[in-house]
C-alpha cells in the first residue's frame, strides 16, 4: 500500500478524463467537480487506463463520491468499548454503555466531524479496488456475479458513515478458511450457497442482539469481529465479511415498520437466476429464504446502494433543494414488489381526497407514521387528477404530504388511510361530528408482546400440602391477557394454606404480578411467605418479583416448564378473587400515569384531553368516530402507536 501511494504521488501531469460510454451532461459536470476538488483521483484513473473494467469501476466510485460521507474526527472509543463489552455476552447493553461512560466520561460518540468522500485518499481507493477485483476473480462463484452486481455489492469501500479504515485484506484472511473447506462443493459456485456457508459458520459463534444499542454513527469493520448490536449492526457485520470474500450482498431497509415507529434491516443475496434471498444473524432460521417468503408489515422495502438512483432524480425533474431530503440524492432502490409480489399494490388518491390540492407537477409524498410525525417512503408527481404510488404493501397506515423547502417541514394534505394487506382496499380516517366514548387499555400494539401468550393454559392452584400434591384448580387461563390487571373469580369455596401460579408448557412461567384476595370486594391481597422452585429464586427475574407489587418486574423461569410462584399464607384462608399481570413491555395503561389522547385530522394531531389513570384503563368521552387516535403517556416511555377504535376495542396499526 505504501509503494502504491508513493507511486501515485509521483505521477505528474493532468489526465484528460474521457467518458466511458454515454455519460449525461449533469453526471459529467459532477465528475469534473470531484476531480477538481480531489486531483489525486485523476491519477487513479490514469493507473487503470490499461484495464477497462477497473477503469469503469473507478469511475463508478468517483461518480458517486459526492453522495457519501463519514467520520473524519471524533472520539469513538466509548462506542467501540461498549460494543466490545456487549459482544462478550457478560454485559447487558446498558451495563456496557455504563462501563464505557465510566472509562471515558461519556458513552456513544463525542465531537464528531464528518468529511465528504469527495476528499477520500486516492491510495485508499486503489487498495479497495485491487482487493475487490482479487476476490471477484478468484472465487468460484465470481463467474456468476455480473460487473453491475460487483460494482454495487462487492466494490464499495464503505457500508455507512463509519470512519474509514482498511478492512478487506484483514477480513479476507480471517474468514477465508470457512470457504476453503467447501472449495470442492459444486454448489459453492452459487453466491447464495456461499453466503449460507459463511453465515452458518458464524451462527455457531457467539453473537448478541439488542434493539437498544446504536448511535447515528456506524461502527465500521470492527463490527465484523464483535457481531453484536442492533439488526443494522448485524447486517453491517455480514456485509463486511461477505464483501471481503467477494460475495455480493447488500442491506434491505424498511424505512419504517408498518406496525411500529422504527426501521428494520436485513441482508439480501441474489442467485444466478436473479432470485433474491434474504437472511440476517438476527434471524434464527437455518437458511436463506426467498424474498416472497418474508413475513412482516412493511409498507415499503428499500435496497441500499452505493450508486445514486439517477432514475428517481430524472423522473422527479425538480430542483434538489425542493425535494425532501429522503429523495434528494437517493442511494437506494424500491424493491417492495420483490417481497410483496401480488400484495404490492398501486395506490391512487384522487383530487377529491386532498385537503389541500397540490400544484400540477409538484411532488407529492406518501408517508408512514412515526409517532406524532410522518416520514416519506414514496413519491409521485401530481398530474392534476390523482397522486399514484406504485408497489405499496398493506397492513399499515399512510398519509400524503408536500415538502416546504423554506421550513424544511412536511405539510400534510390528506386524511390518513389504511391499506388492507390481503386486498389492497383503502379506508380513510375522516373524523366527523359524531362522537363516542372510548375505553383504552394500552398505548402500543401487542404484536411484539409474545410474553402475553405465555400465560394461556397457566393455572392458579390451592393446596394444604406444601408440595402441592393433588392441588385444586382455582382458575385456568384460557385467553391471552389484554390488559395490565386481569381480575377473575376463584373457582373454589375451600380454604387453602398454600396458593400458587403454575406456568404452562413453553411459558417459562412468565408472569409479572399475582394477587390472591379473600373475597371479590377486598382491596388488599393476602400476604405470606413467598415460595417457588430453587432454580427460580436467582437473578433479576426470580419468582420474588411476582409478589413485589410492581407490574414492570417479572418472573422468567430458566426452563420452559416447571416454574411456579406461590405463597404460604400461614393458615388456611379462602380465596375469592385473583388479579394477575402478564410479563409485559410496560405499554399497558398504568395507574398514576398522566395520559393524553390525540385525534388525527388531516394528518395533524389534535389533543382530545388529558387525564391521570386511576386504574389500568382510561375513559375518554366524546371522541370523534372514524378517527385515527394515538395515546401518549407523559409519565414514561416513548412506545406509542396510532390506532382506531372499532367495535369497542383498540385496533393498532
Amino acid at each position: 500500500m505504501n509503494c502504491m501511494k508513493e507511486y501515485l504521488l509521483s505521477v505528474v501531469g493532468v489526465l484528460s478524463i474521457l467518458s466511458v460510454g454515454c455519460v449525461p451532461d449533469e453526471e459529467m459536470k459532477v465528475r469534473n467537480l470531484v476531480l477538481r476538488e480531489n486531483p489525486g483521483l485523476r491519477h487513479v484513473l490514469q493507473l487503470y487506463e490499461g484495464d477497462s473494467l477497473k477503469y469503469k469501476a473507478a469511475l463508478f466510485l468517483i461518480d458517486n463520491l459526492p453522495y457519501h460521507q463519514g467520520v473524519d474526527s471524533g472520539d469513538l472509543r466509548p462506542m467501540y468499548k461498549s460494543y466490545e463489552l456487549f459482544s462478550t455476552g457478560k454485559f447487558s447493553y446498558q451495563e456496557a454503555l455504563d462501563s464505557a461512560a465510566r472509562q471515558y466520561g461519556f458513552s456513544g460518540v463525542g465531537k464528531i466531524a464528518m468529511k465528504k468522500d469527495v476528499y477520500i485518499d486516492p491510495a485508499y481507493l486503489v487498495g479497495n479496488i485491487e482487493w475487490a477485483f482479487k476476490v471477484w476473480r478468484e472465487q468460484p462463484w465470481g463467474k456468476n456475479v455480473s460487473f453491475e452486481q460487483f460494482c454495487e455489492y462487492v466494490l464499495p469501500y464503505r457500508v455507512g458513515n463509519e470512519k474509514l479504515e482498511p478492512w478487506r485484506e484483514r477480513l479476507y484472511y480471517q474468514f477465508m478458511p470457512i470457504i476453503e473447506k467447501h472449495k470442492n462443493d459444486p454448489e459453492i459456485e452459487n453466491p447464495v450457497h456461499a453466503a449460507f456457508v459463511v453465515r452458518d459458520s458464524l451462527l455457531r459463534t457467539p453473537h448478541y442482539f439488542t434493539g437498544e444499542m446504536g448511535t447515528s454513527v456506524r461502527v465500521g469493520p470492527r463490527i465484523a469481529d464483535w457481531r453484536s448490536g442492533s439488526c443494522l449492526d448485524l447486517c453491517d457485520a455480514l456485509v463486511y465479511i461477505y464483501r471481503a470474500l467477494g460475495i455480493p450482498c447488500g442491506i434491505e431497509e424498511l424505512p419504517l415498520r408498518g406496525n411500529n415507529n422504527v426501521p428494520h434491516y436485513w441482508i439480501f443475496v441474489d442467485d444466478p437466476e436473479g432470485q433474491t434471498w434474504f437472511s440476517s444473524m438476527f434471524y434464527r432460521r437455518p437458511r436463506f429464504l426467498k424474498a416472497e417468503d418474508y413475513v412482516d408489515v412493511y409498507g415499503k422495502v428499500f435496497r441500499q446502494k452505493f450508486g445514486l438512483n439517477r432514475r428517481i432524480i430524472e423522473e422527479m425533474d425538480v430542483r434538489p433543494k425542493d425535494v425532501h431530503p429522503v429523495f434528494r440524492y437517493p442511494c437506494f432502490e424500491d424493491v417492495t414488489r420483490i417481497y410483496g409480489r401480488e400484495q404490492a399494490y398501486k395506490l391512487s388518491v384522487g383530487k377529491d381526497r386532498f385537503i389541500q390540492e397540490p400544484k400540477e407537477g409538484e411532488p407529492v409524498y406518501l408517508c408512514m407514521s412515526e409517532r406524532y410525525s410522518w416520514k416519506p417512503v414514496g413519491w409521485d408527481i401530481y398530474d392534476g387528477m390523482a397522486a399514484v404510488f406504485e408497489d405499496c404493501h398493506g397492513g399499515t397506515v399512510y398519509c400524503l404530504a408536500l415538502y416546504d423547502q423554506e421550513s424544511g417541514e412536511l405539510e400534510m394534505i390528506s386524511n390518513p388511510f389504511s391499506v388492507d394487506v390481503e386486498t389492497g382496499k383503502m379506508a380513510y380516517y375522516e373524523p366527523g361530528p359524531e362522537t363516542e366514548d372510548v375505553v383504552l387499555l394500552s398505548k402500543f400494539g401487542m404484536f411484539a408482546e409474545f410474553f402475553l401468550g405465555r400465560m394461556v393454559d397457566g393455572v392458579f392452584e390451592g393446596s394444604n400440602i406444601p408440595g402441592f400434591e393433588h392441588p385444586d384448580t382455582l382458575f385456568h387461563i384460557h385467553d391471552v391477557p389484554d390488559r395490565l390487571c386481569t381480575v377473575v373469580r376463584a373457582d373454589s369455596s375451600k380454604a387453602y394454606r398454600y396458593v400458587r401460579y403454575l406456568g404452562p408448557r413453553g411459558g417459562f412461567c412468565n408472569v409479572s404480578e399475582v394477587g390472591f384476595y379473600s373475597s371479590w370486594t377486598d382491596d388488599m391481597p393476602l400476604k405470606g411467605e413467598i415460595l417457588g422452585p430453587e432454580d427460580g429464586a436467582r437473578g433479576s427475574h426470580s419468582y420474588f418479583n411476582v409478589f413485589d407489587g410492581h407490574t414492570d418486574t417479572s418472573y422468567d423461569y430458566p426452563l420452559d416448564y416447571g416454574g411456579w410462584a406461590g405463597l404460604d399464607l400461614g393458615e388456611q384462608k379462602h380465596v375469592g378473587k385473583i388479579v394477575y399481570t402478564p410479563r409485559n413491555r410496560d405499554n399497558f395503561v398504568r395507574e398514576g400515569d398522566v395520559y393524553e389522547l390525540f385525534v388525527c385530522r388531516g394528518g395533524k394531531w389534535e389533543s382530545a384531553g388529558r387525564q391521570v389513570a386511576h386504574s389500568d384503563s382510561l375513559l375518554f368521552q366524546n371522541v370523534p368516530k372514524h378517527a385515527l387516535l394515538l395515546l401518549r403517556d407523559h409519565s414514561r416511555g416513548v412506545a406509542e402507536r396510532l390506532f382506531e377504535y372499532k367495535e369497542g376495542k383498540q385496533r393498532f396499526w
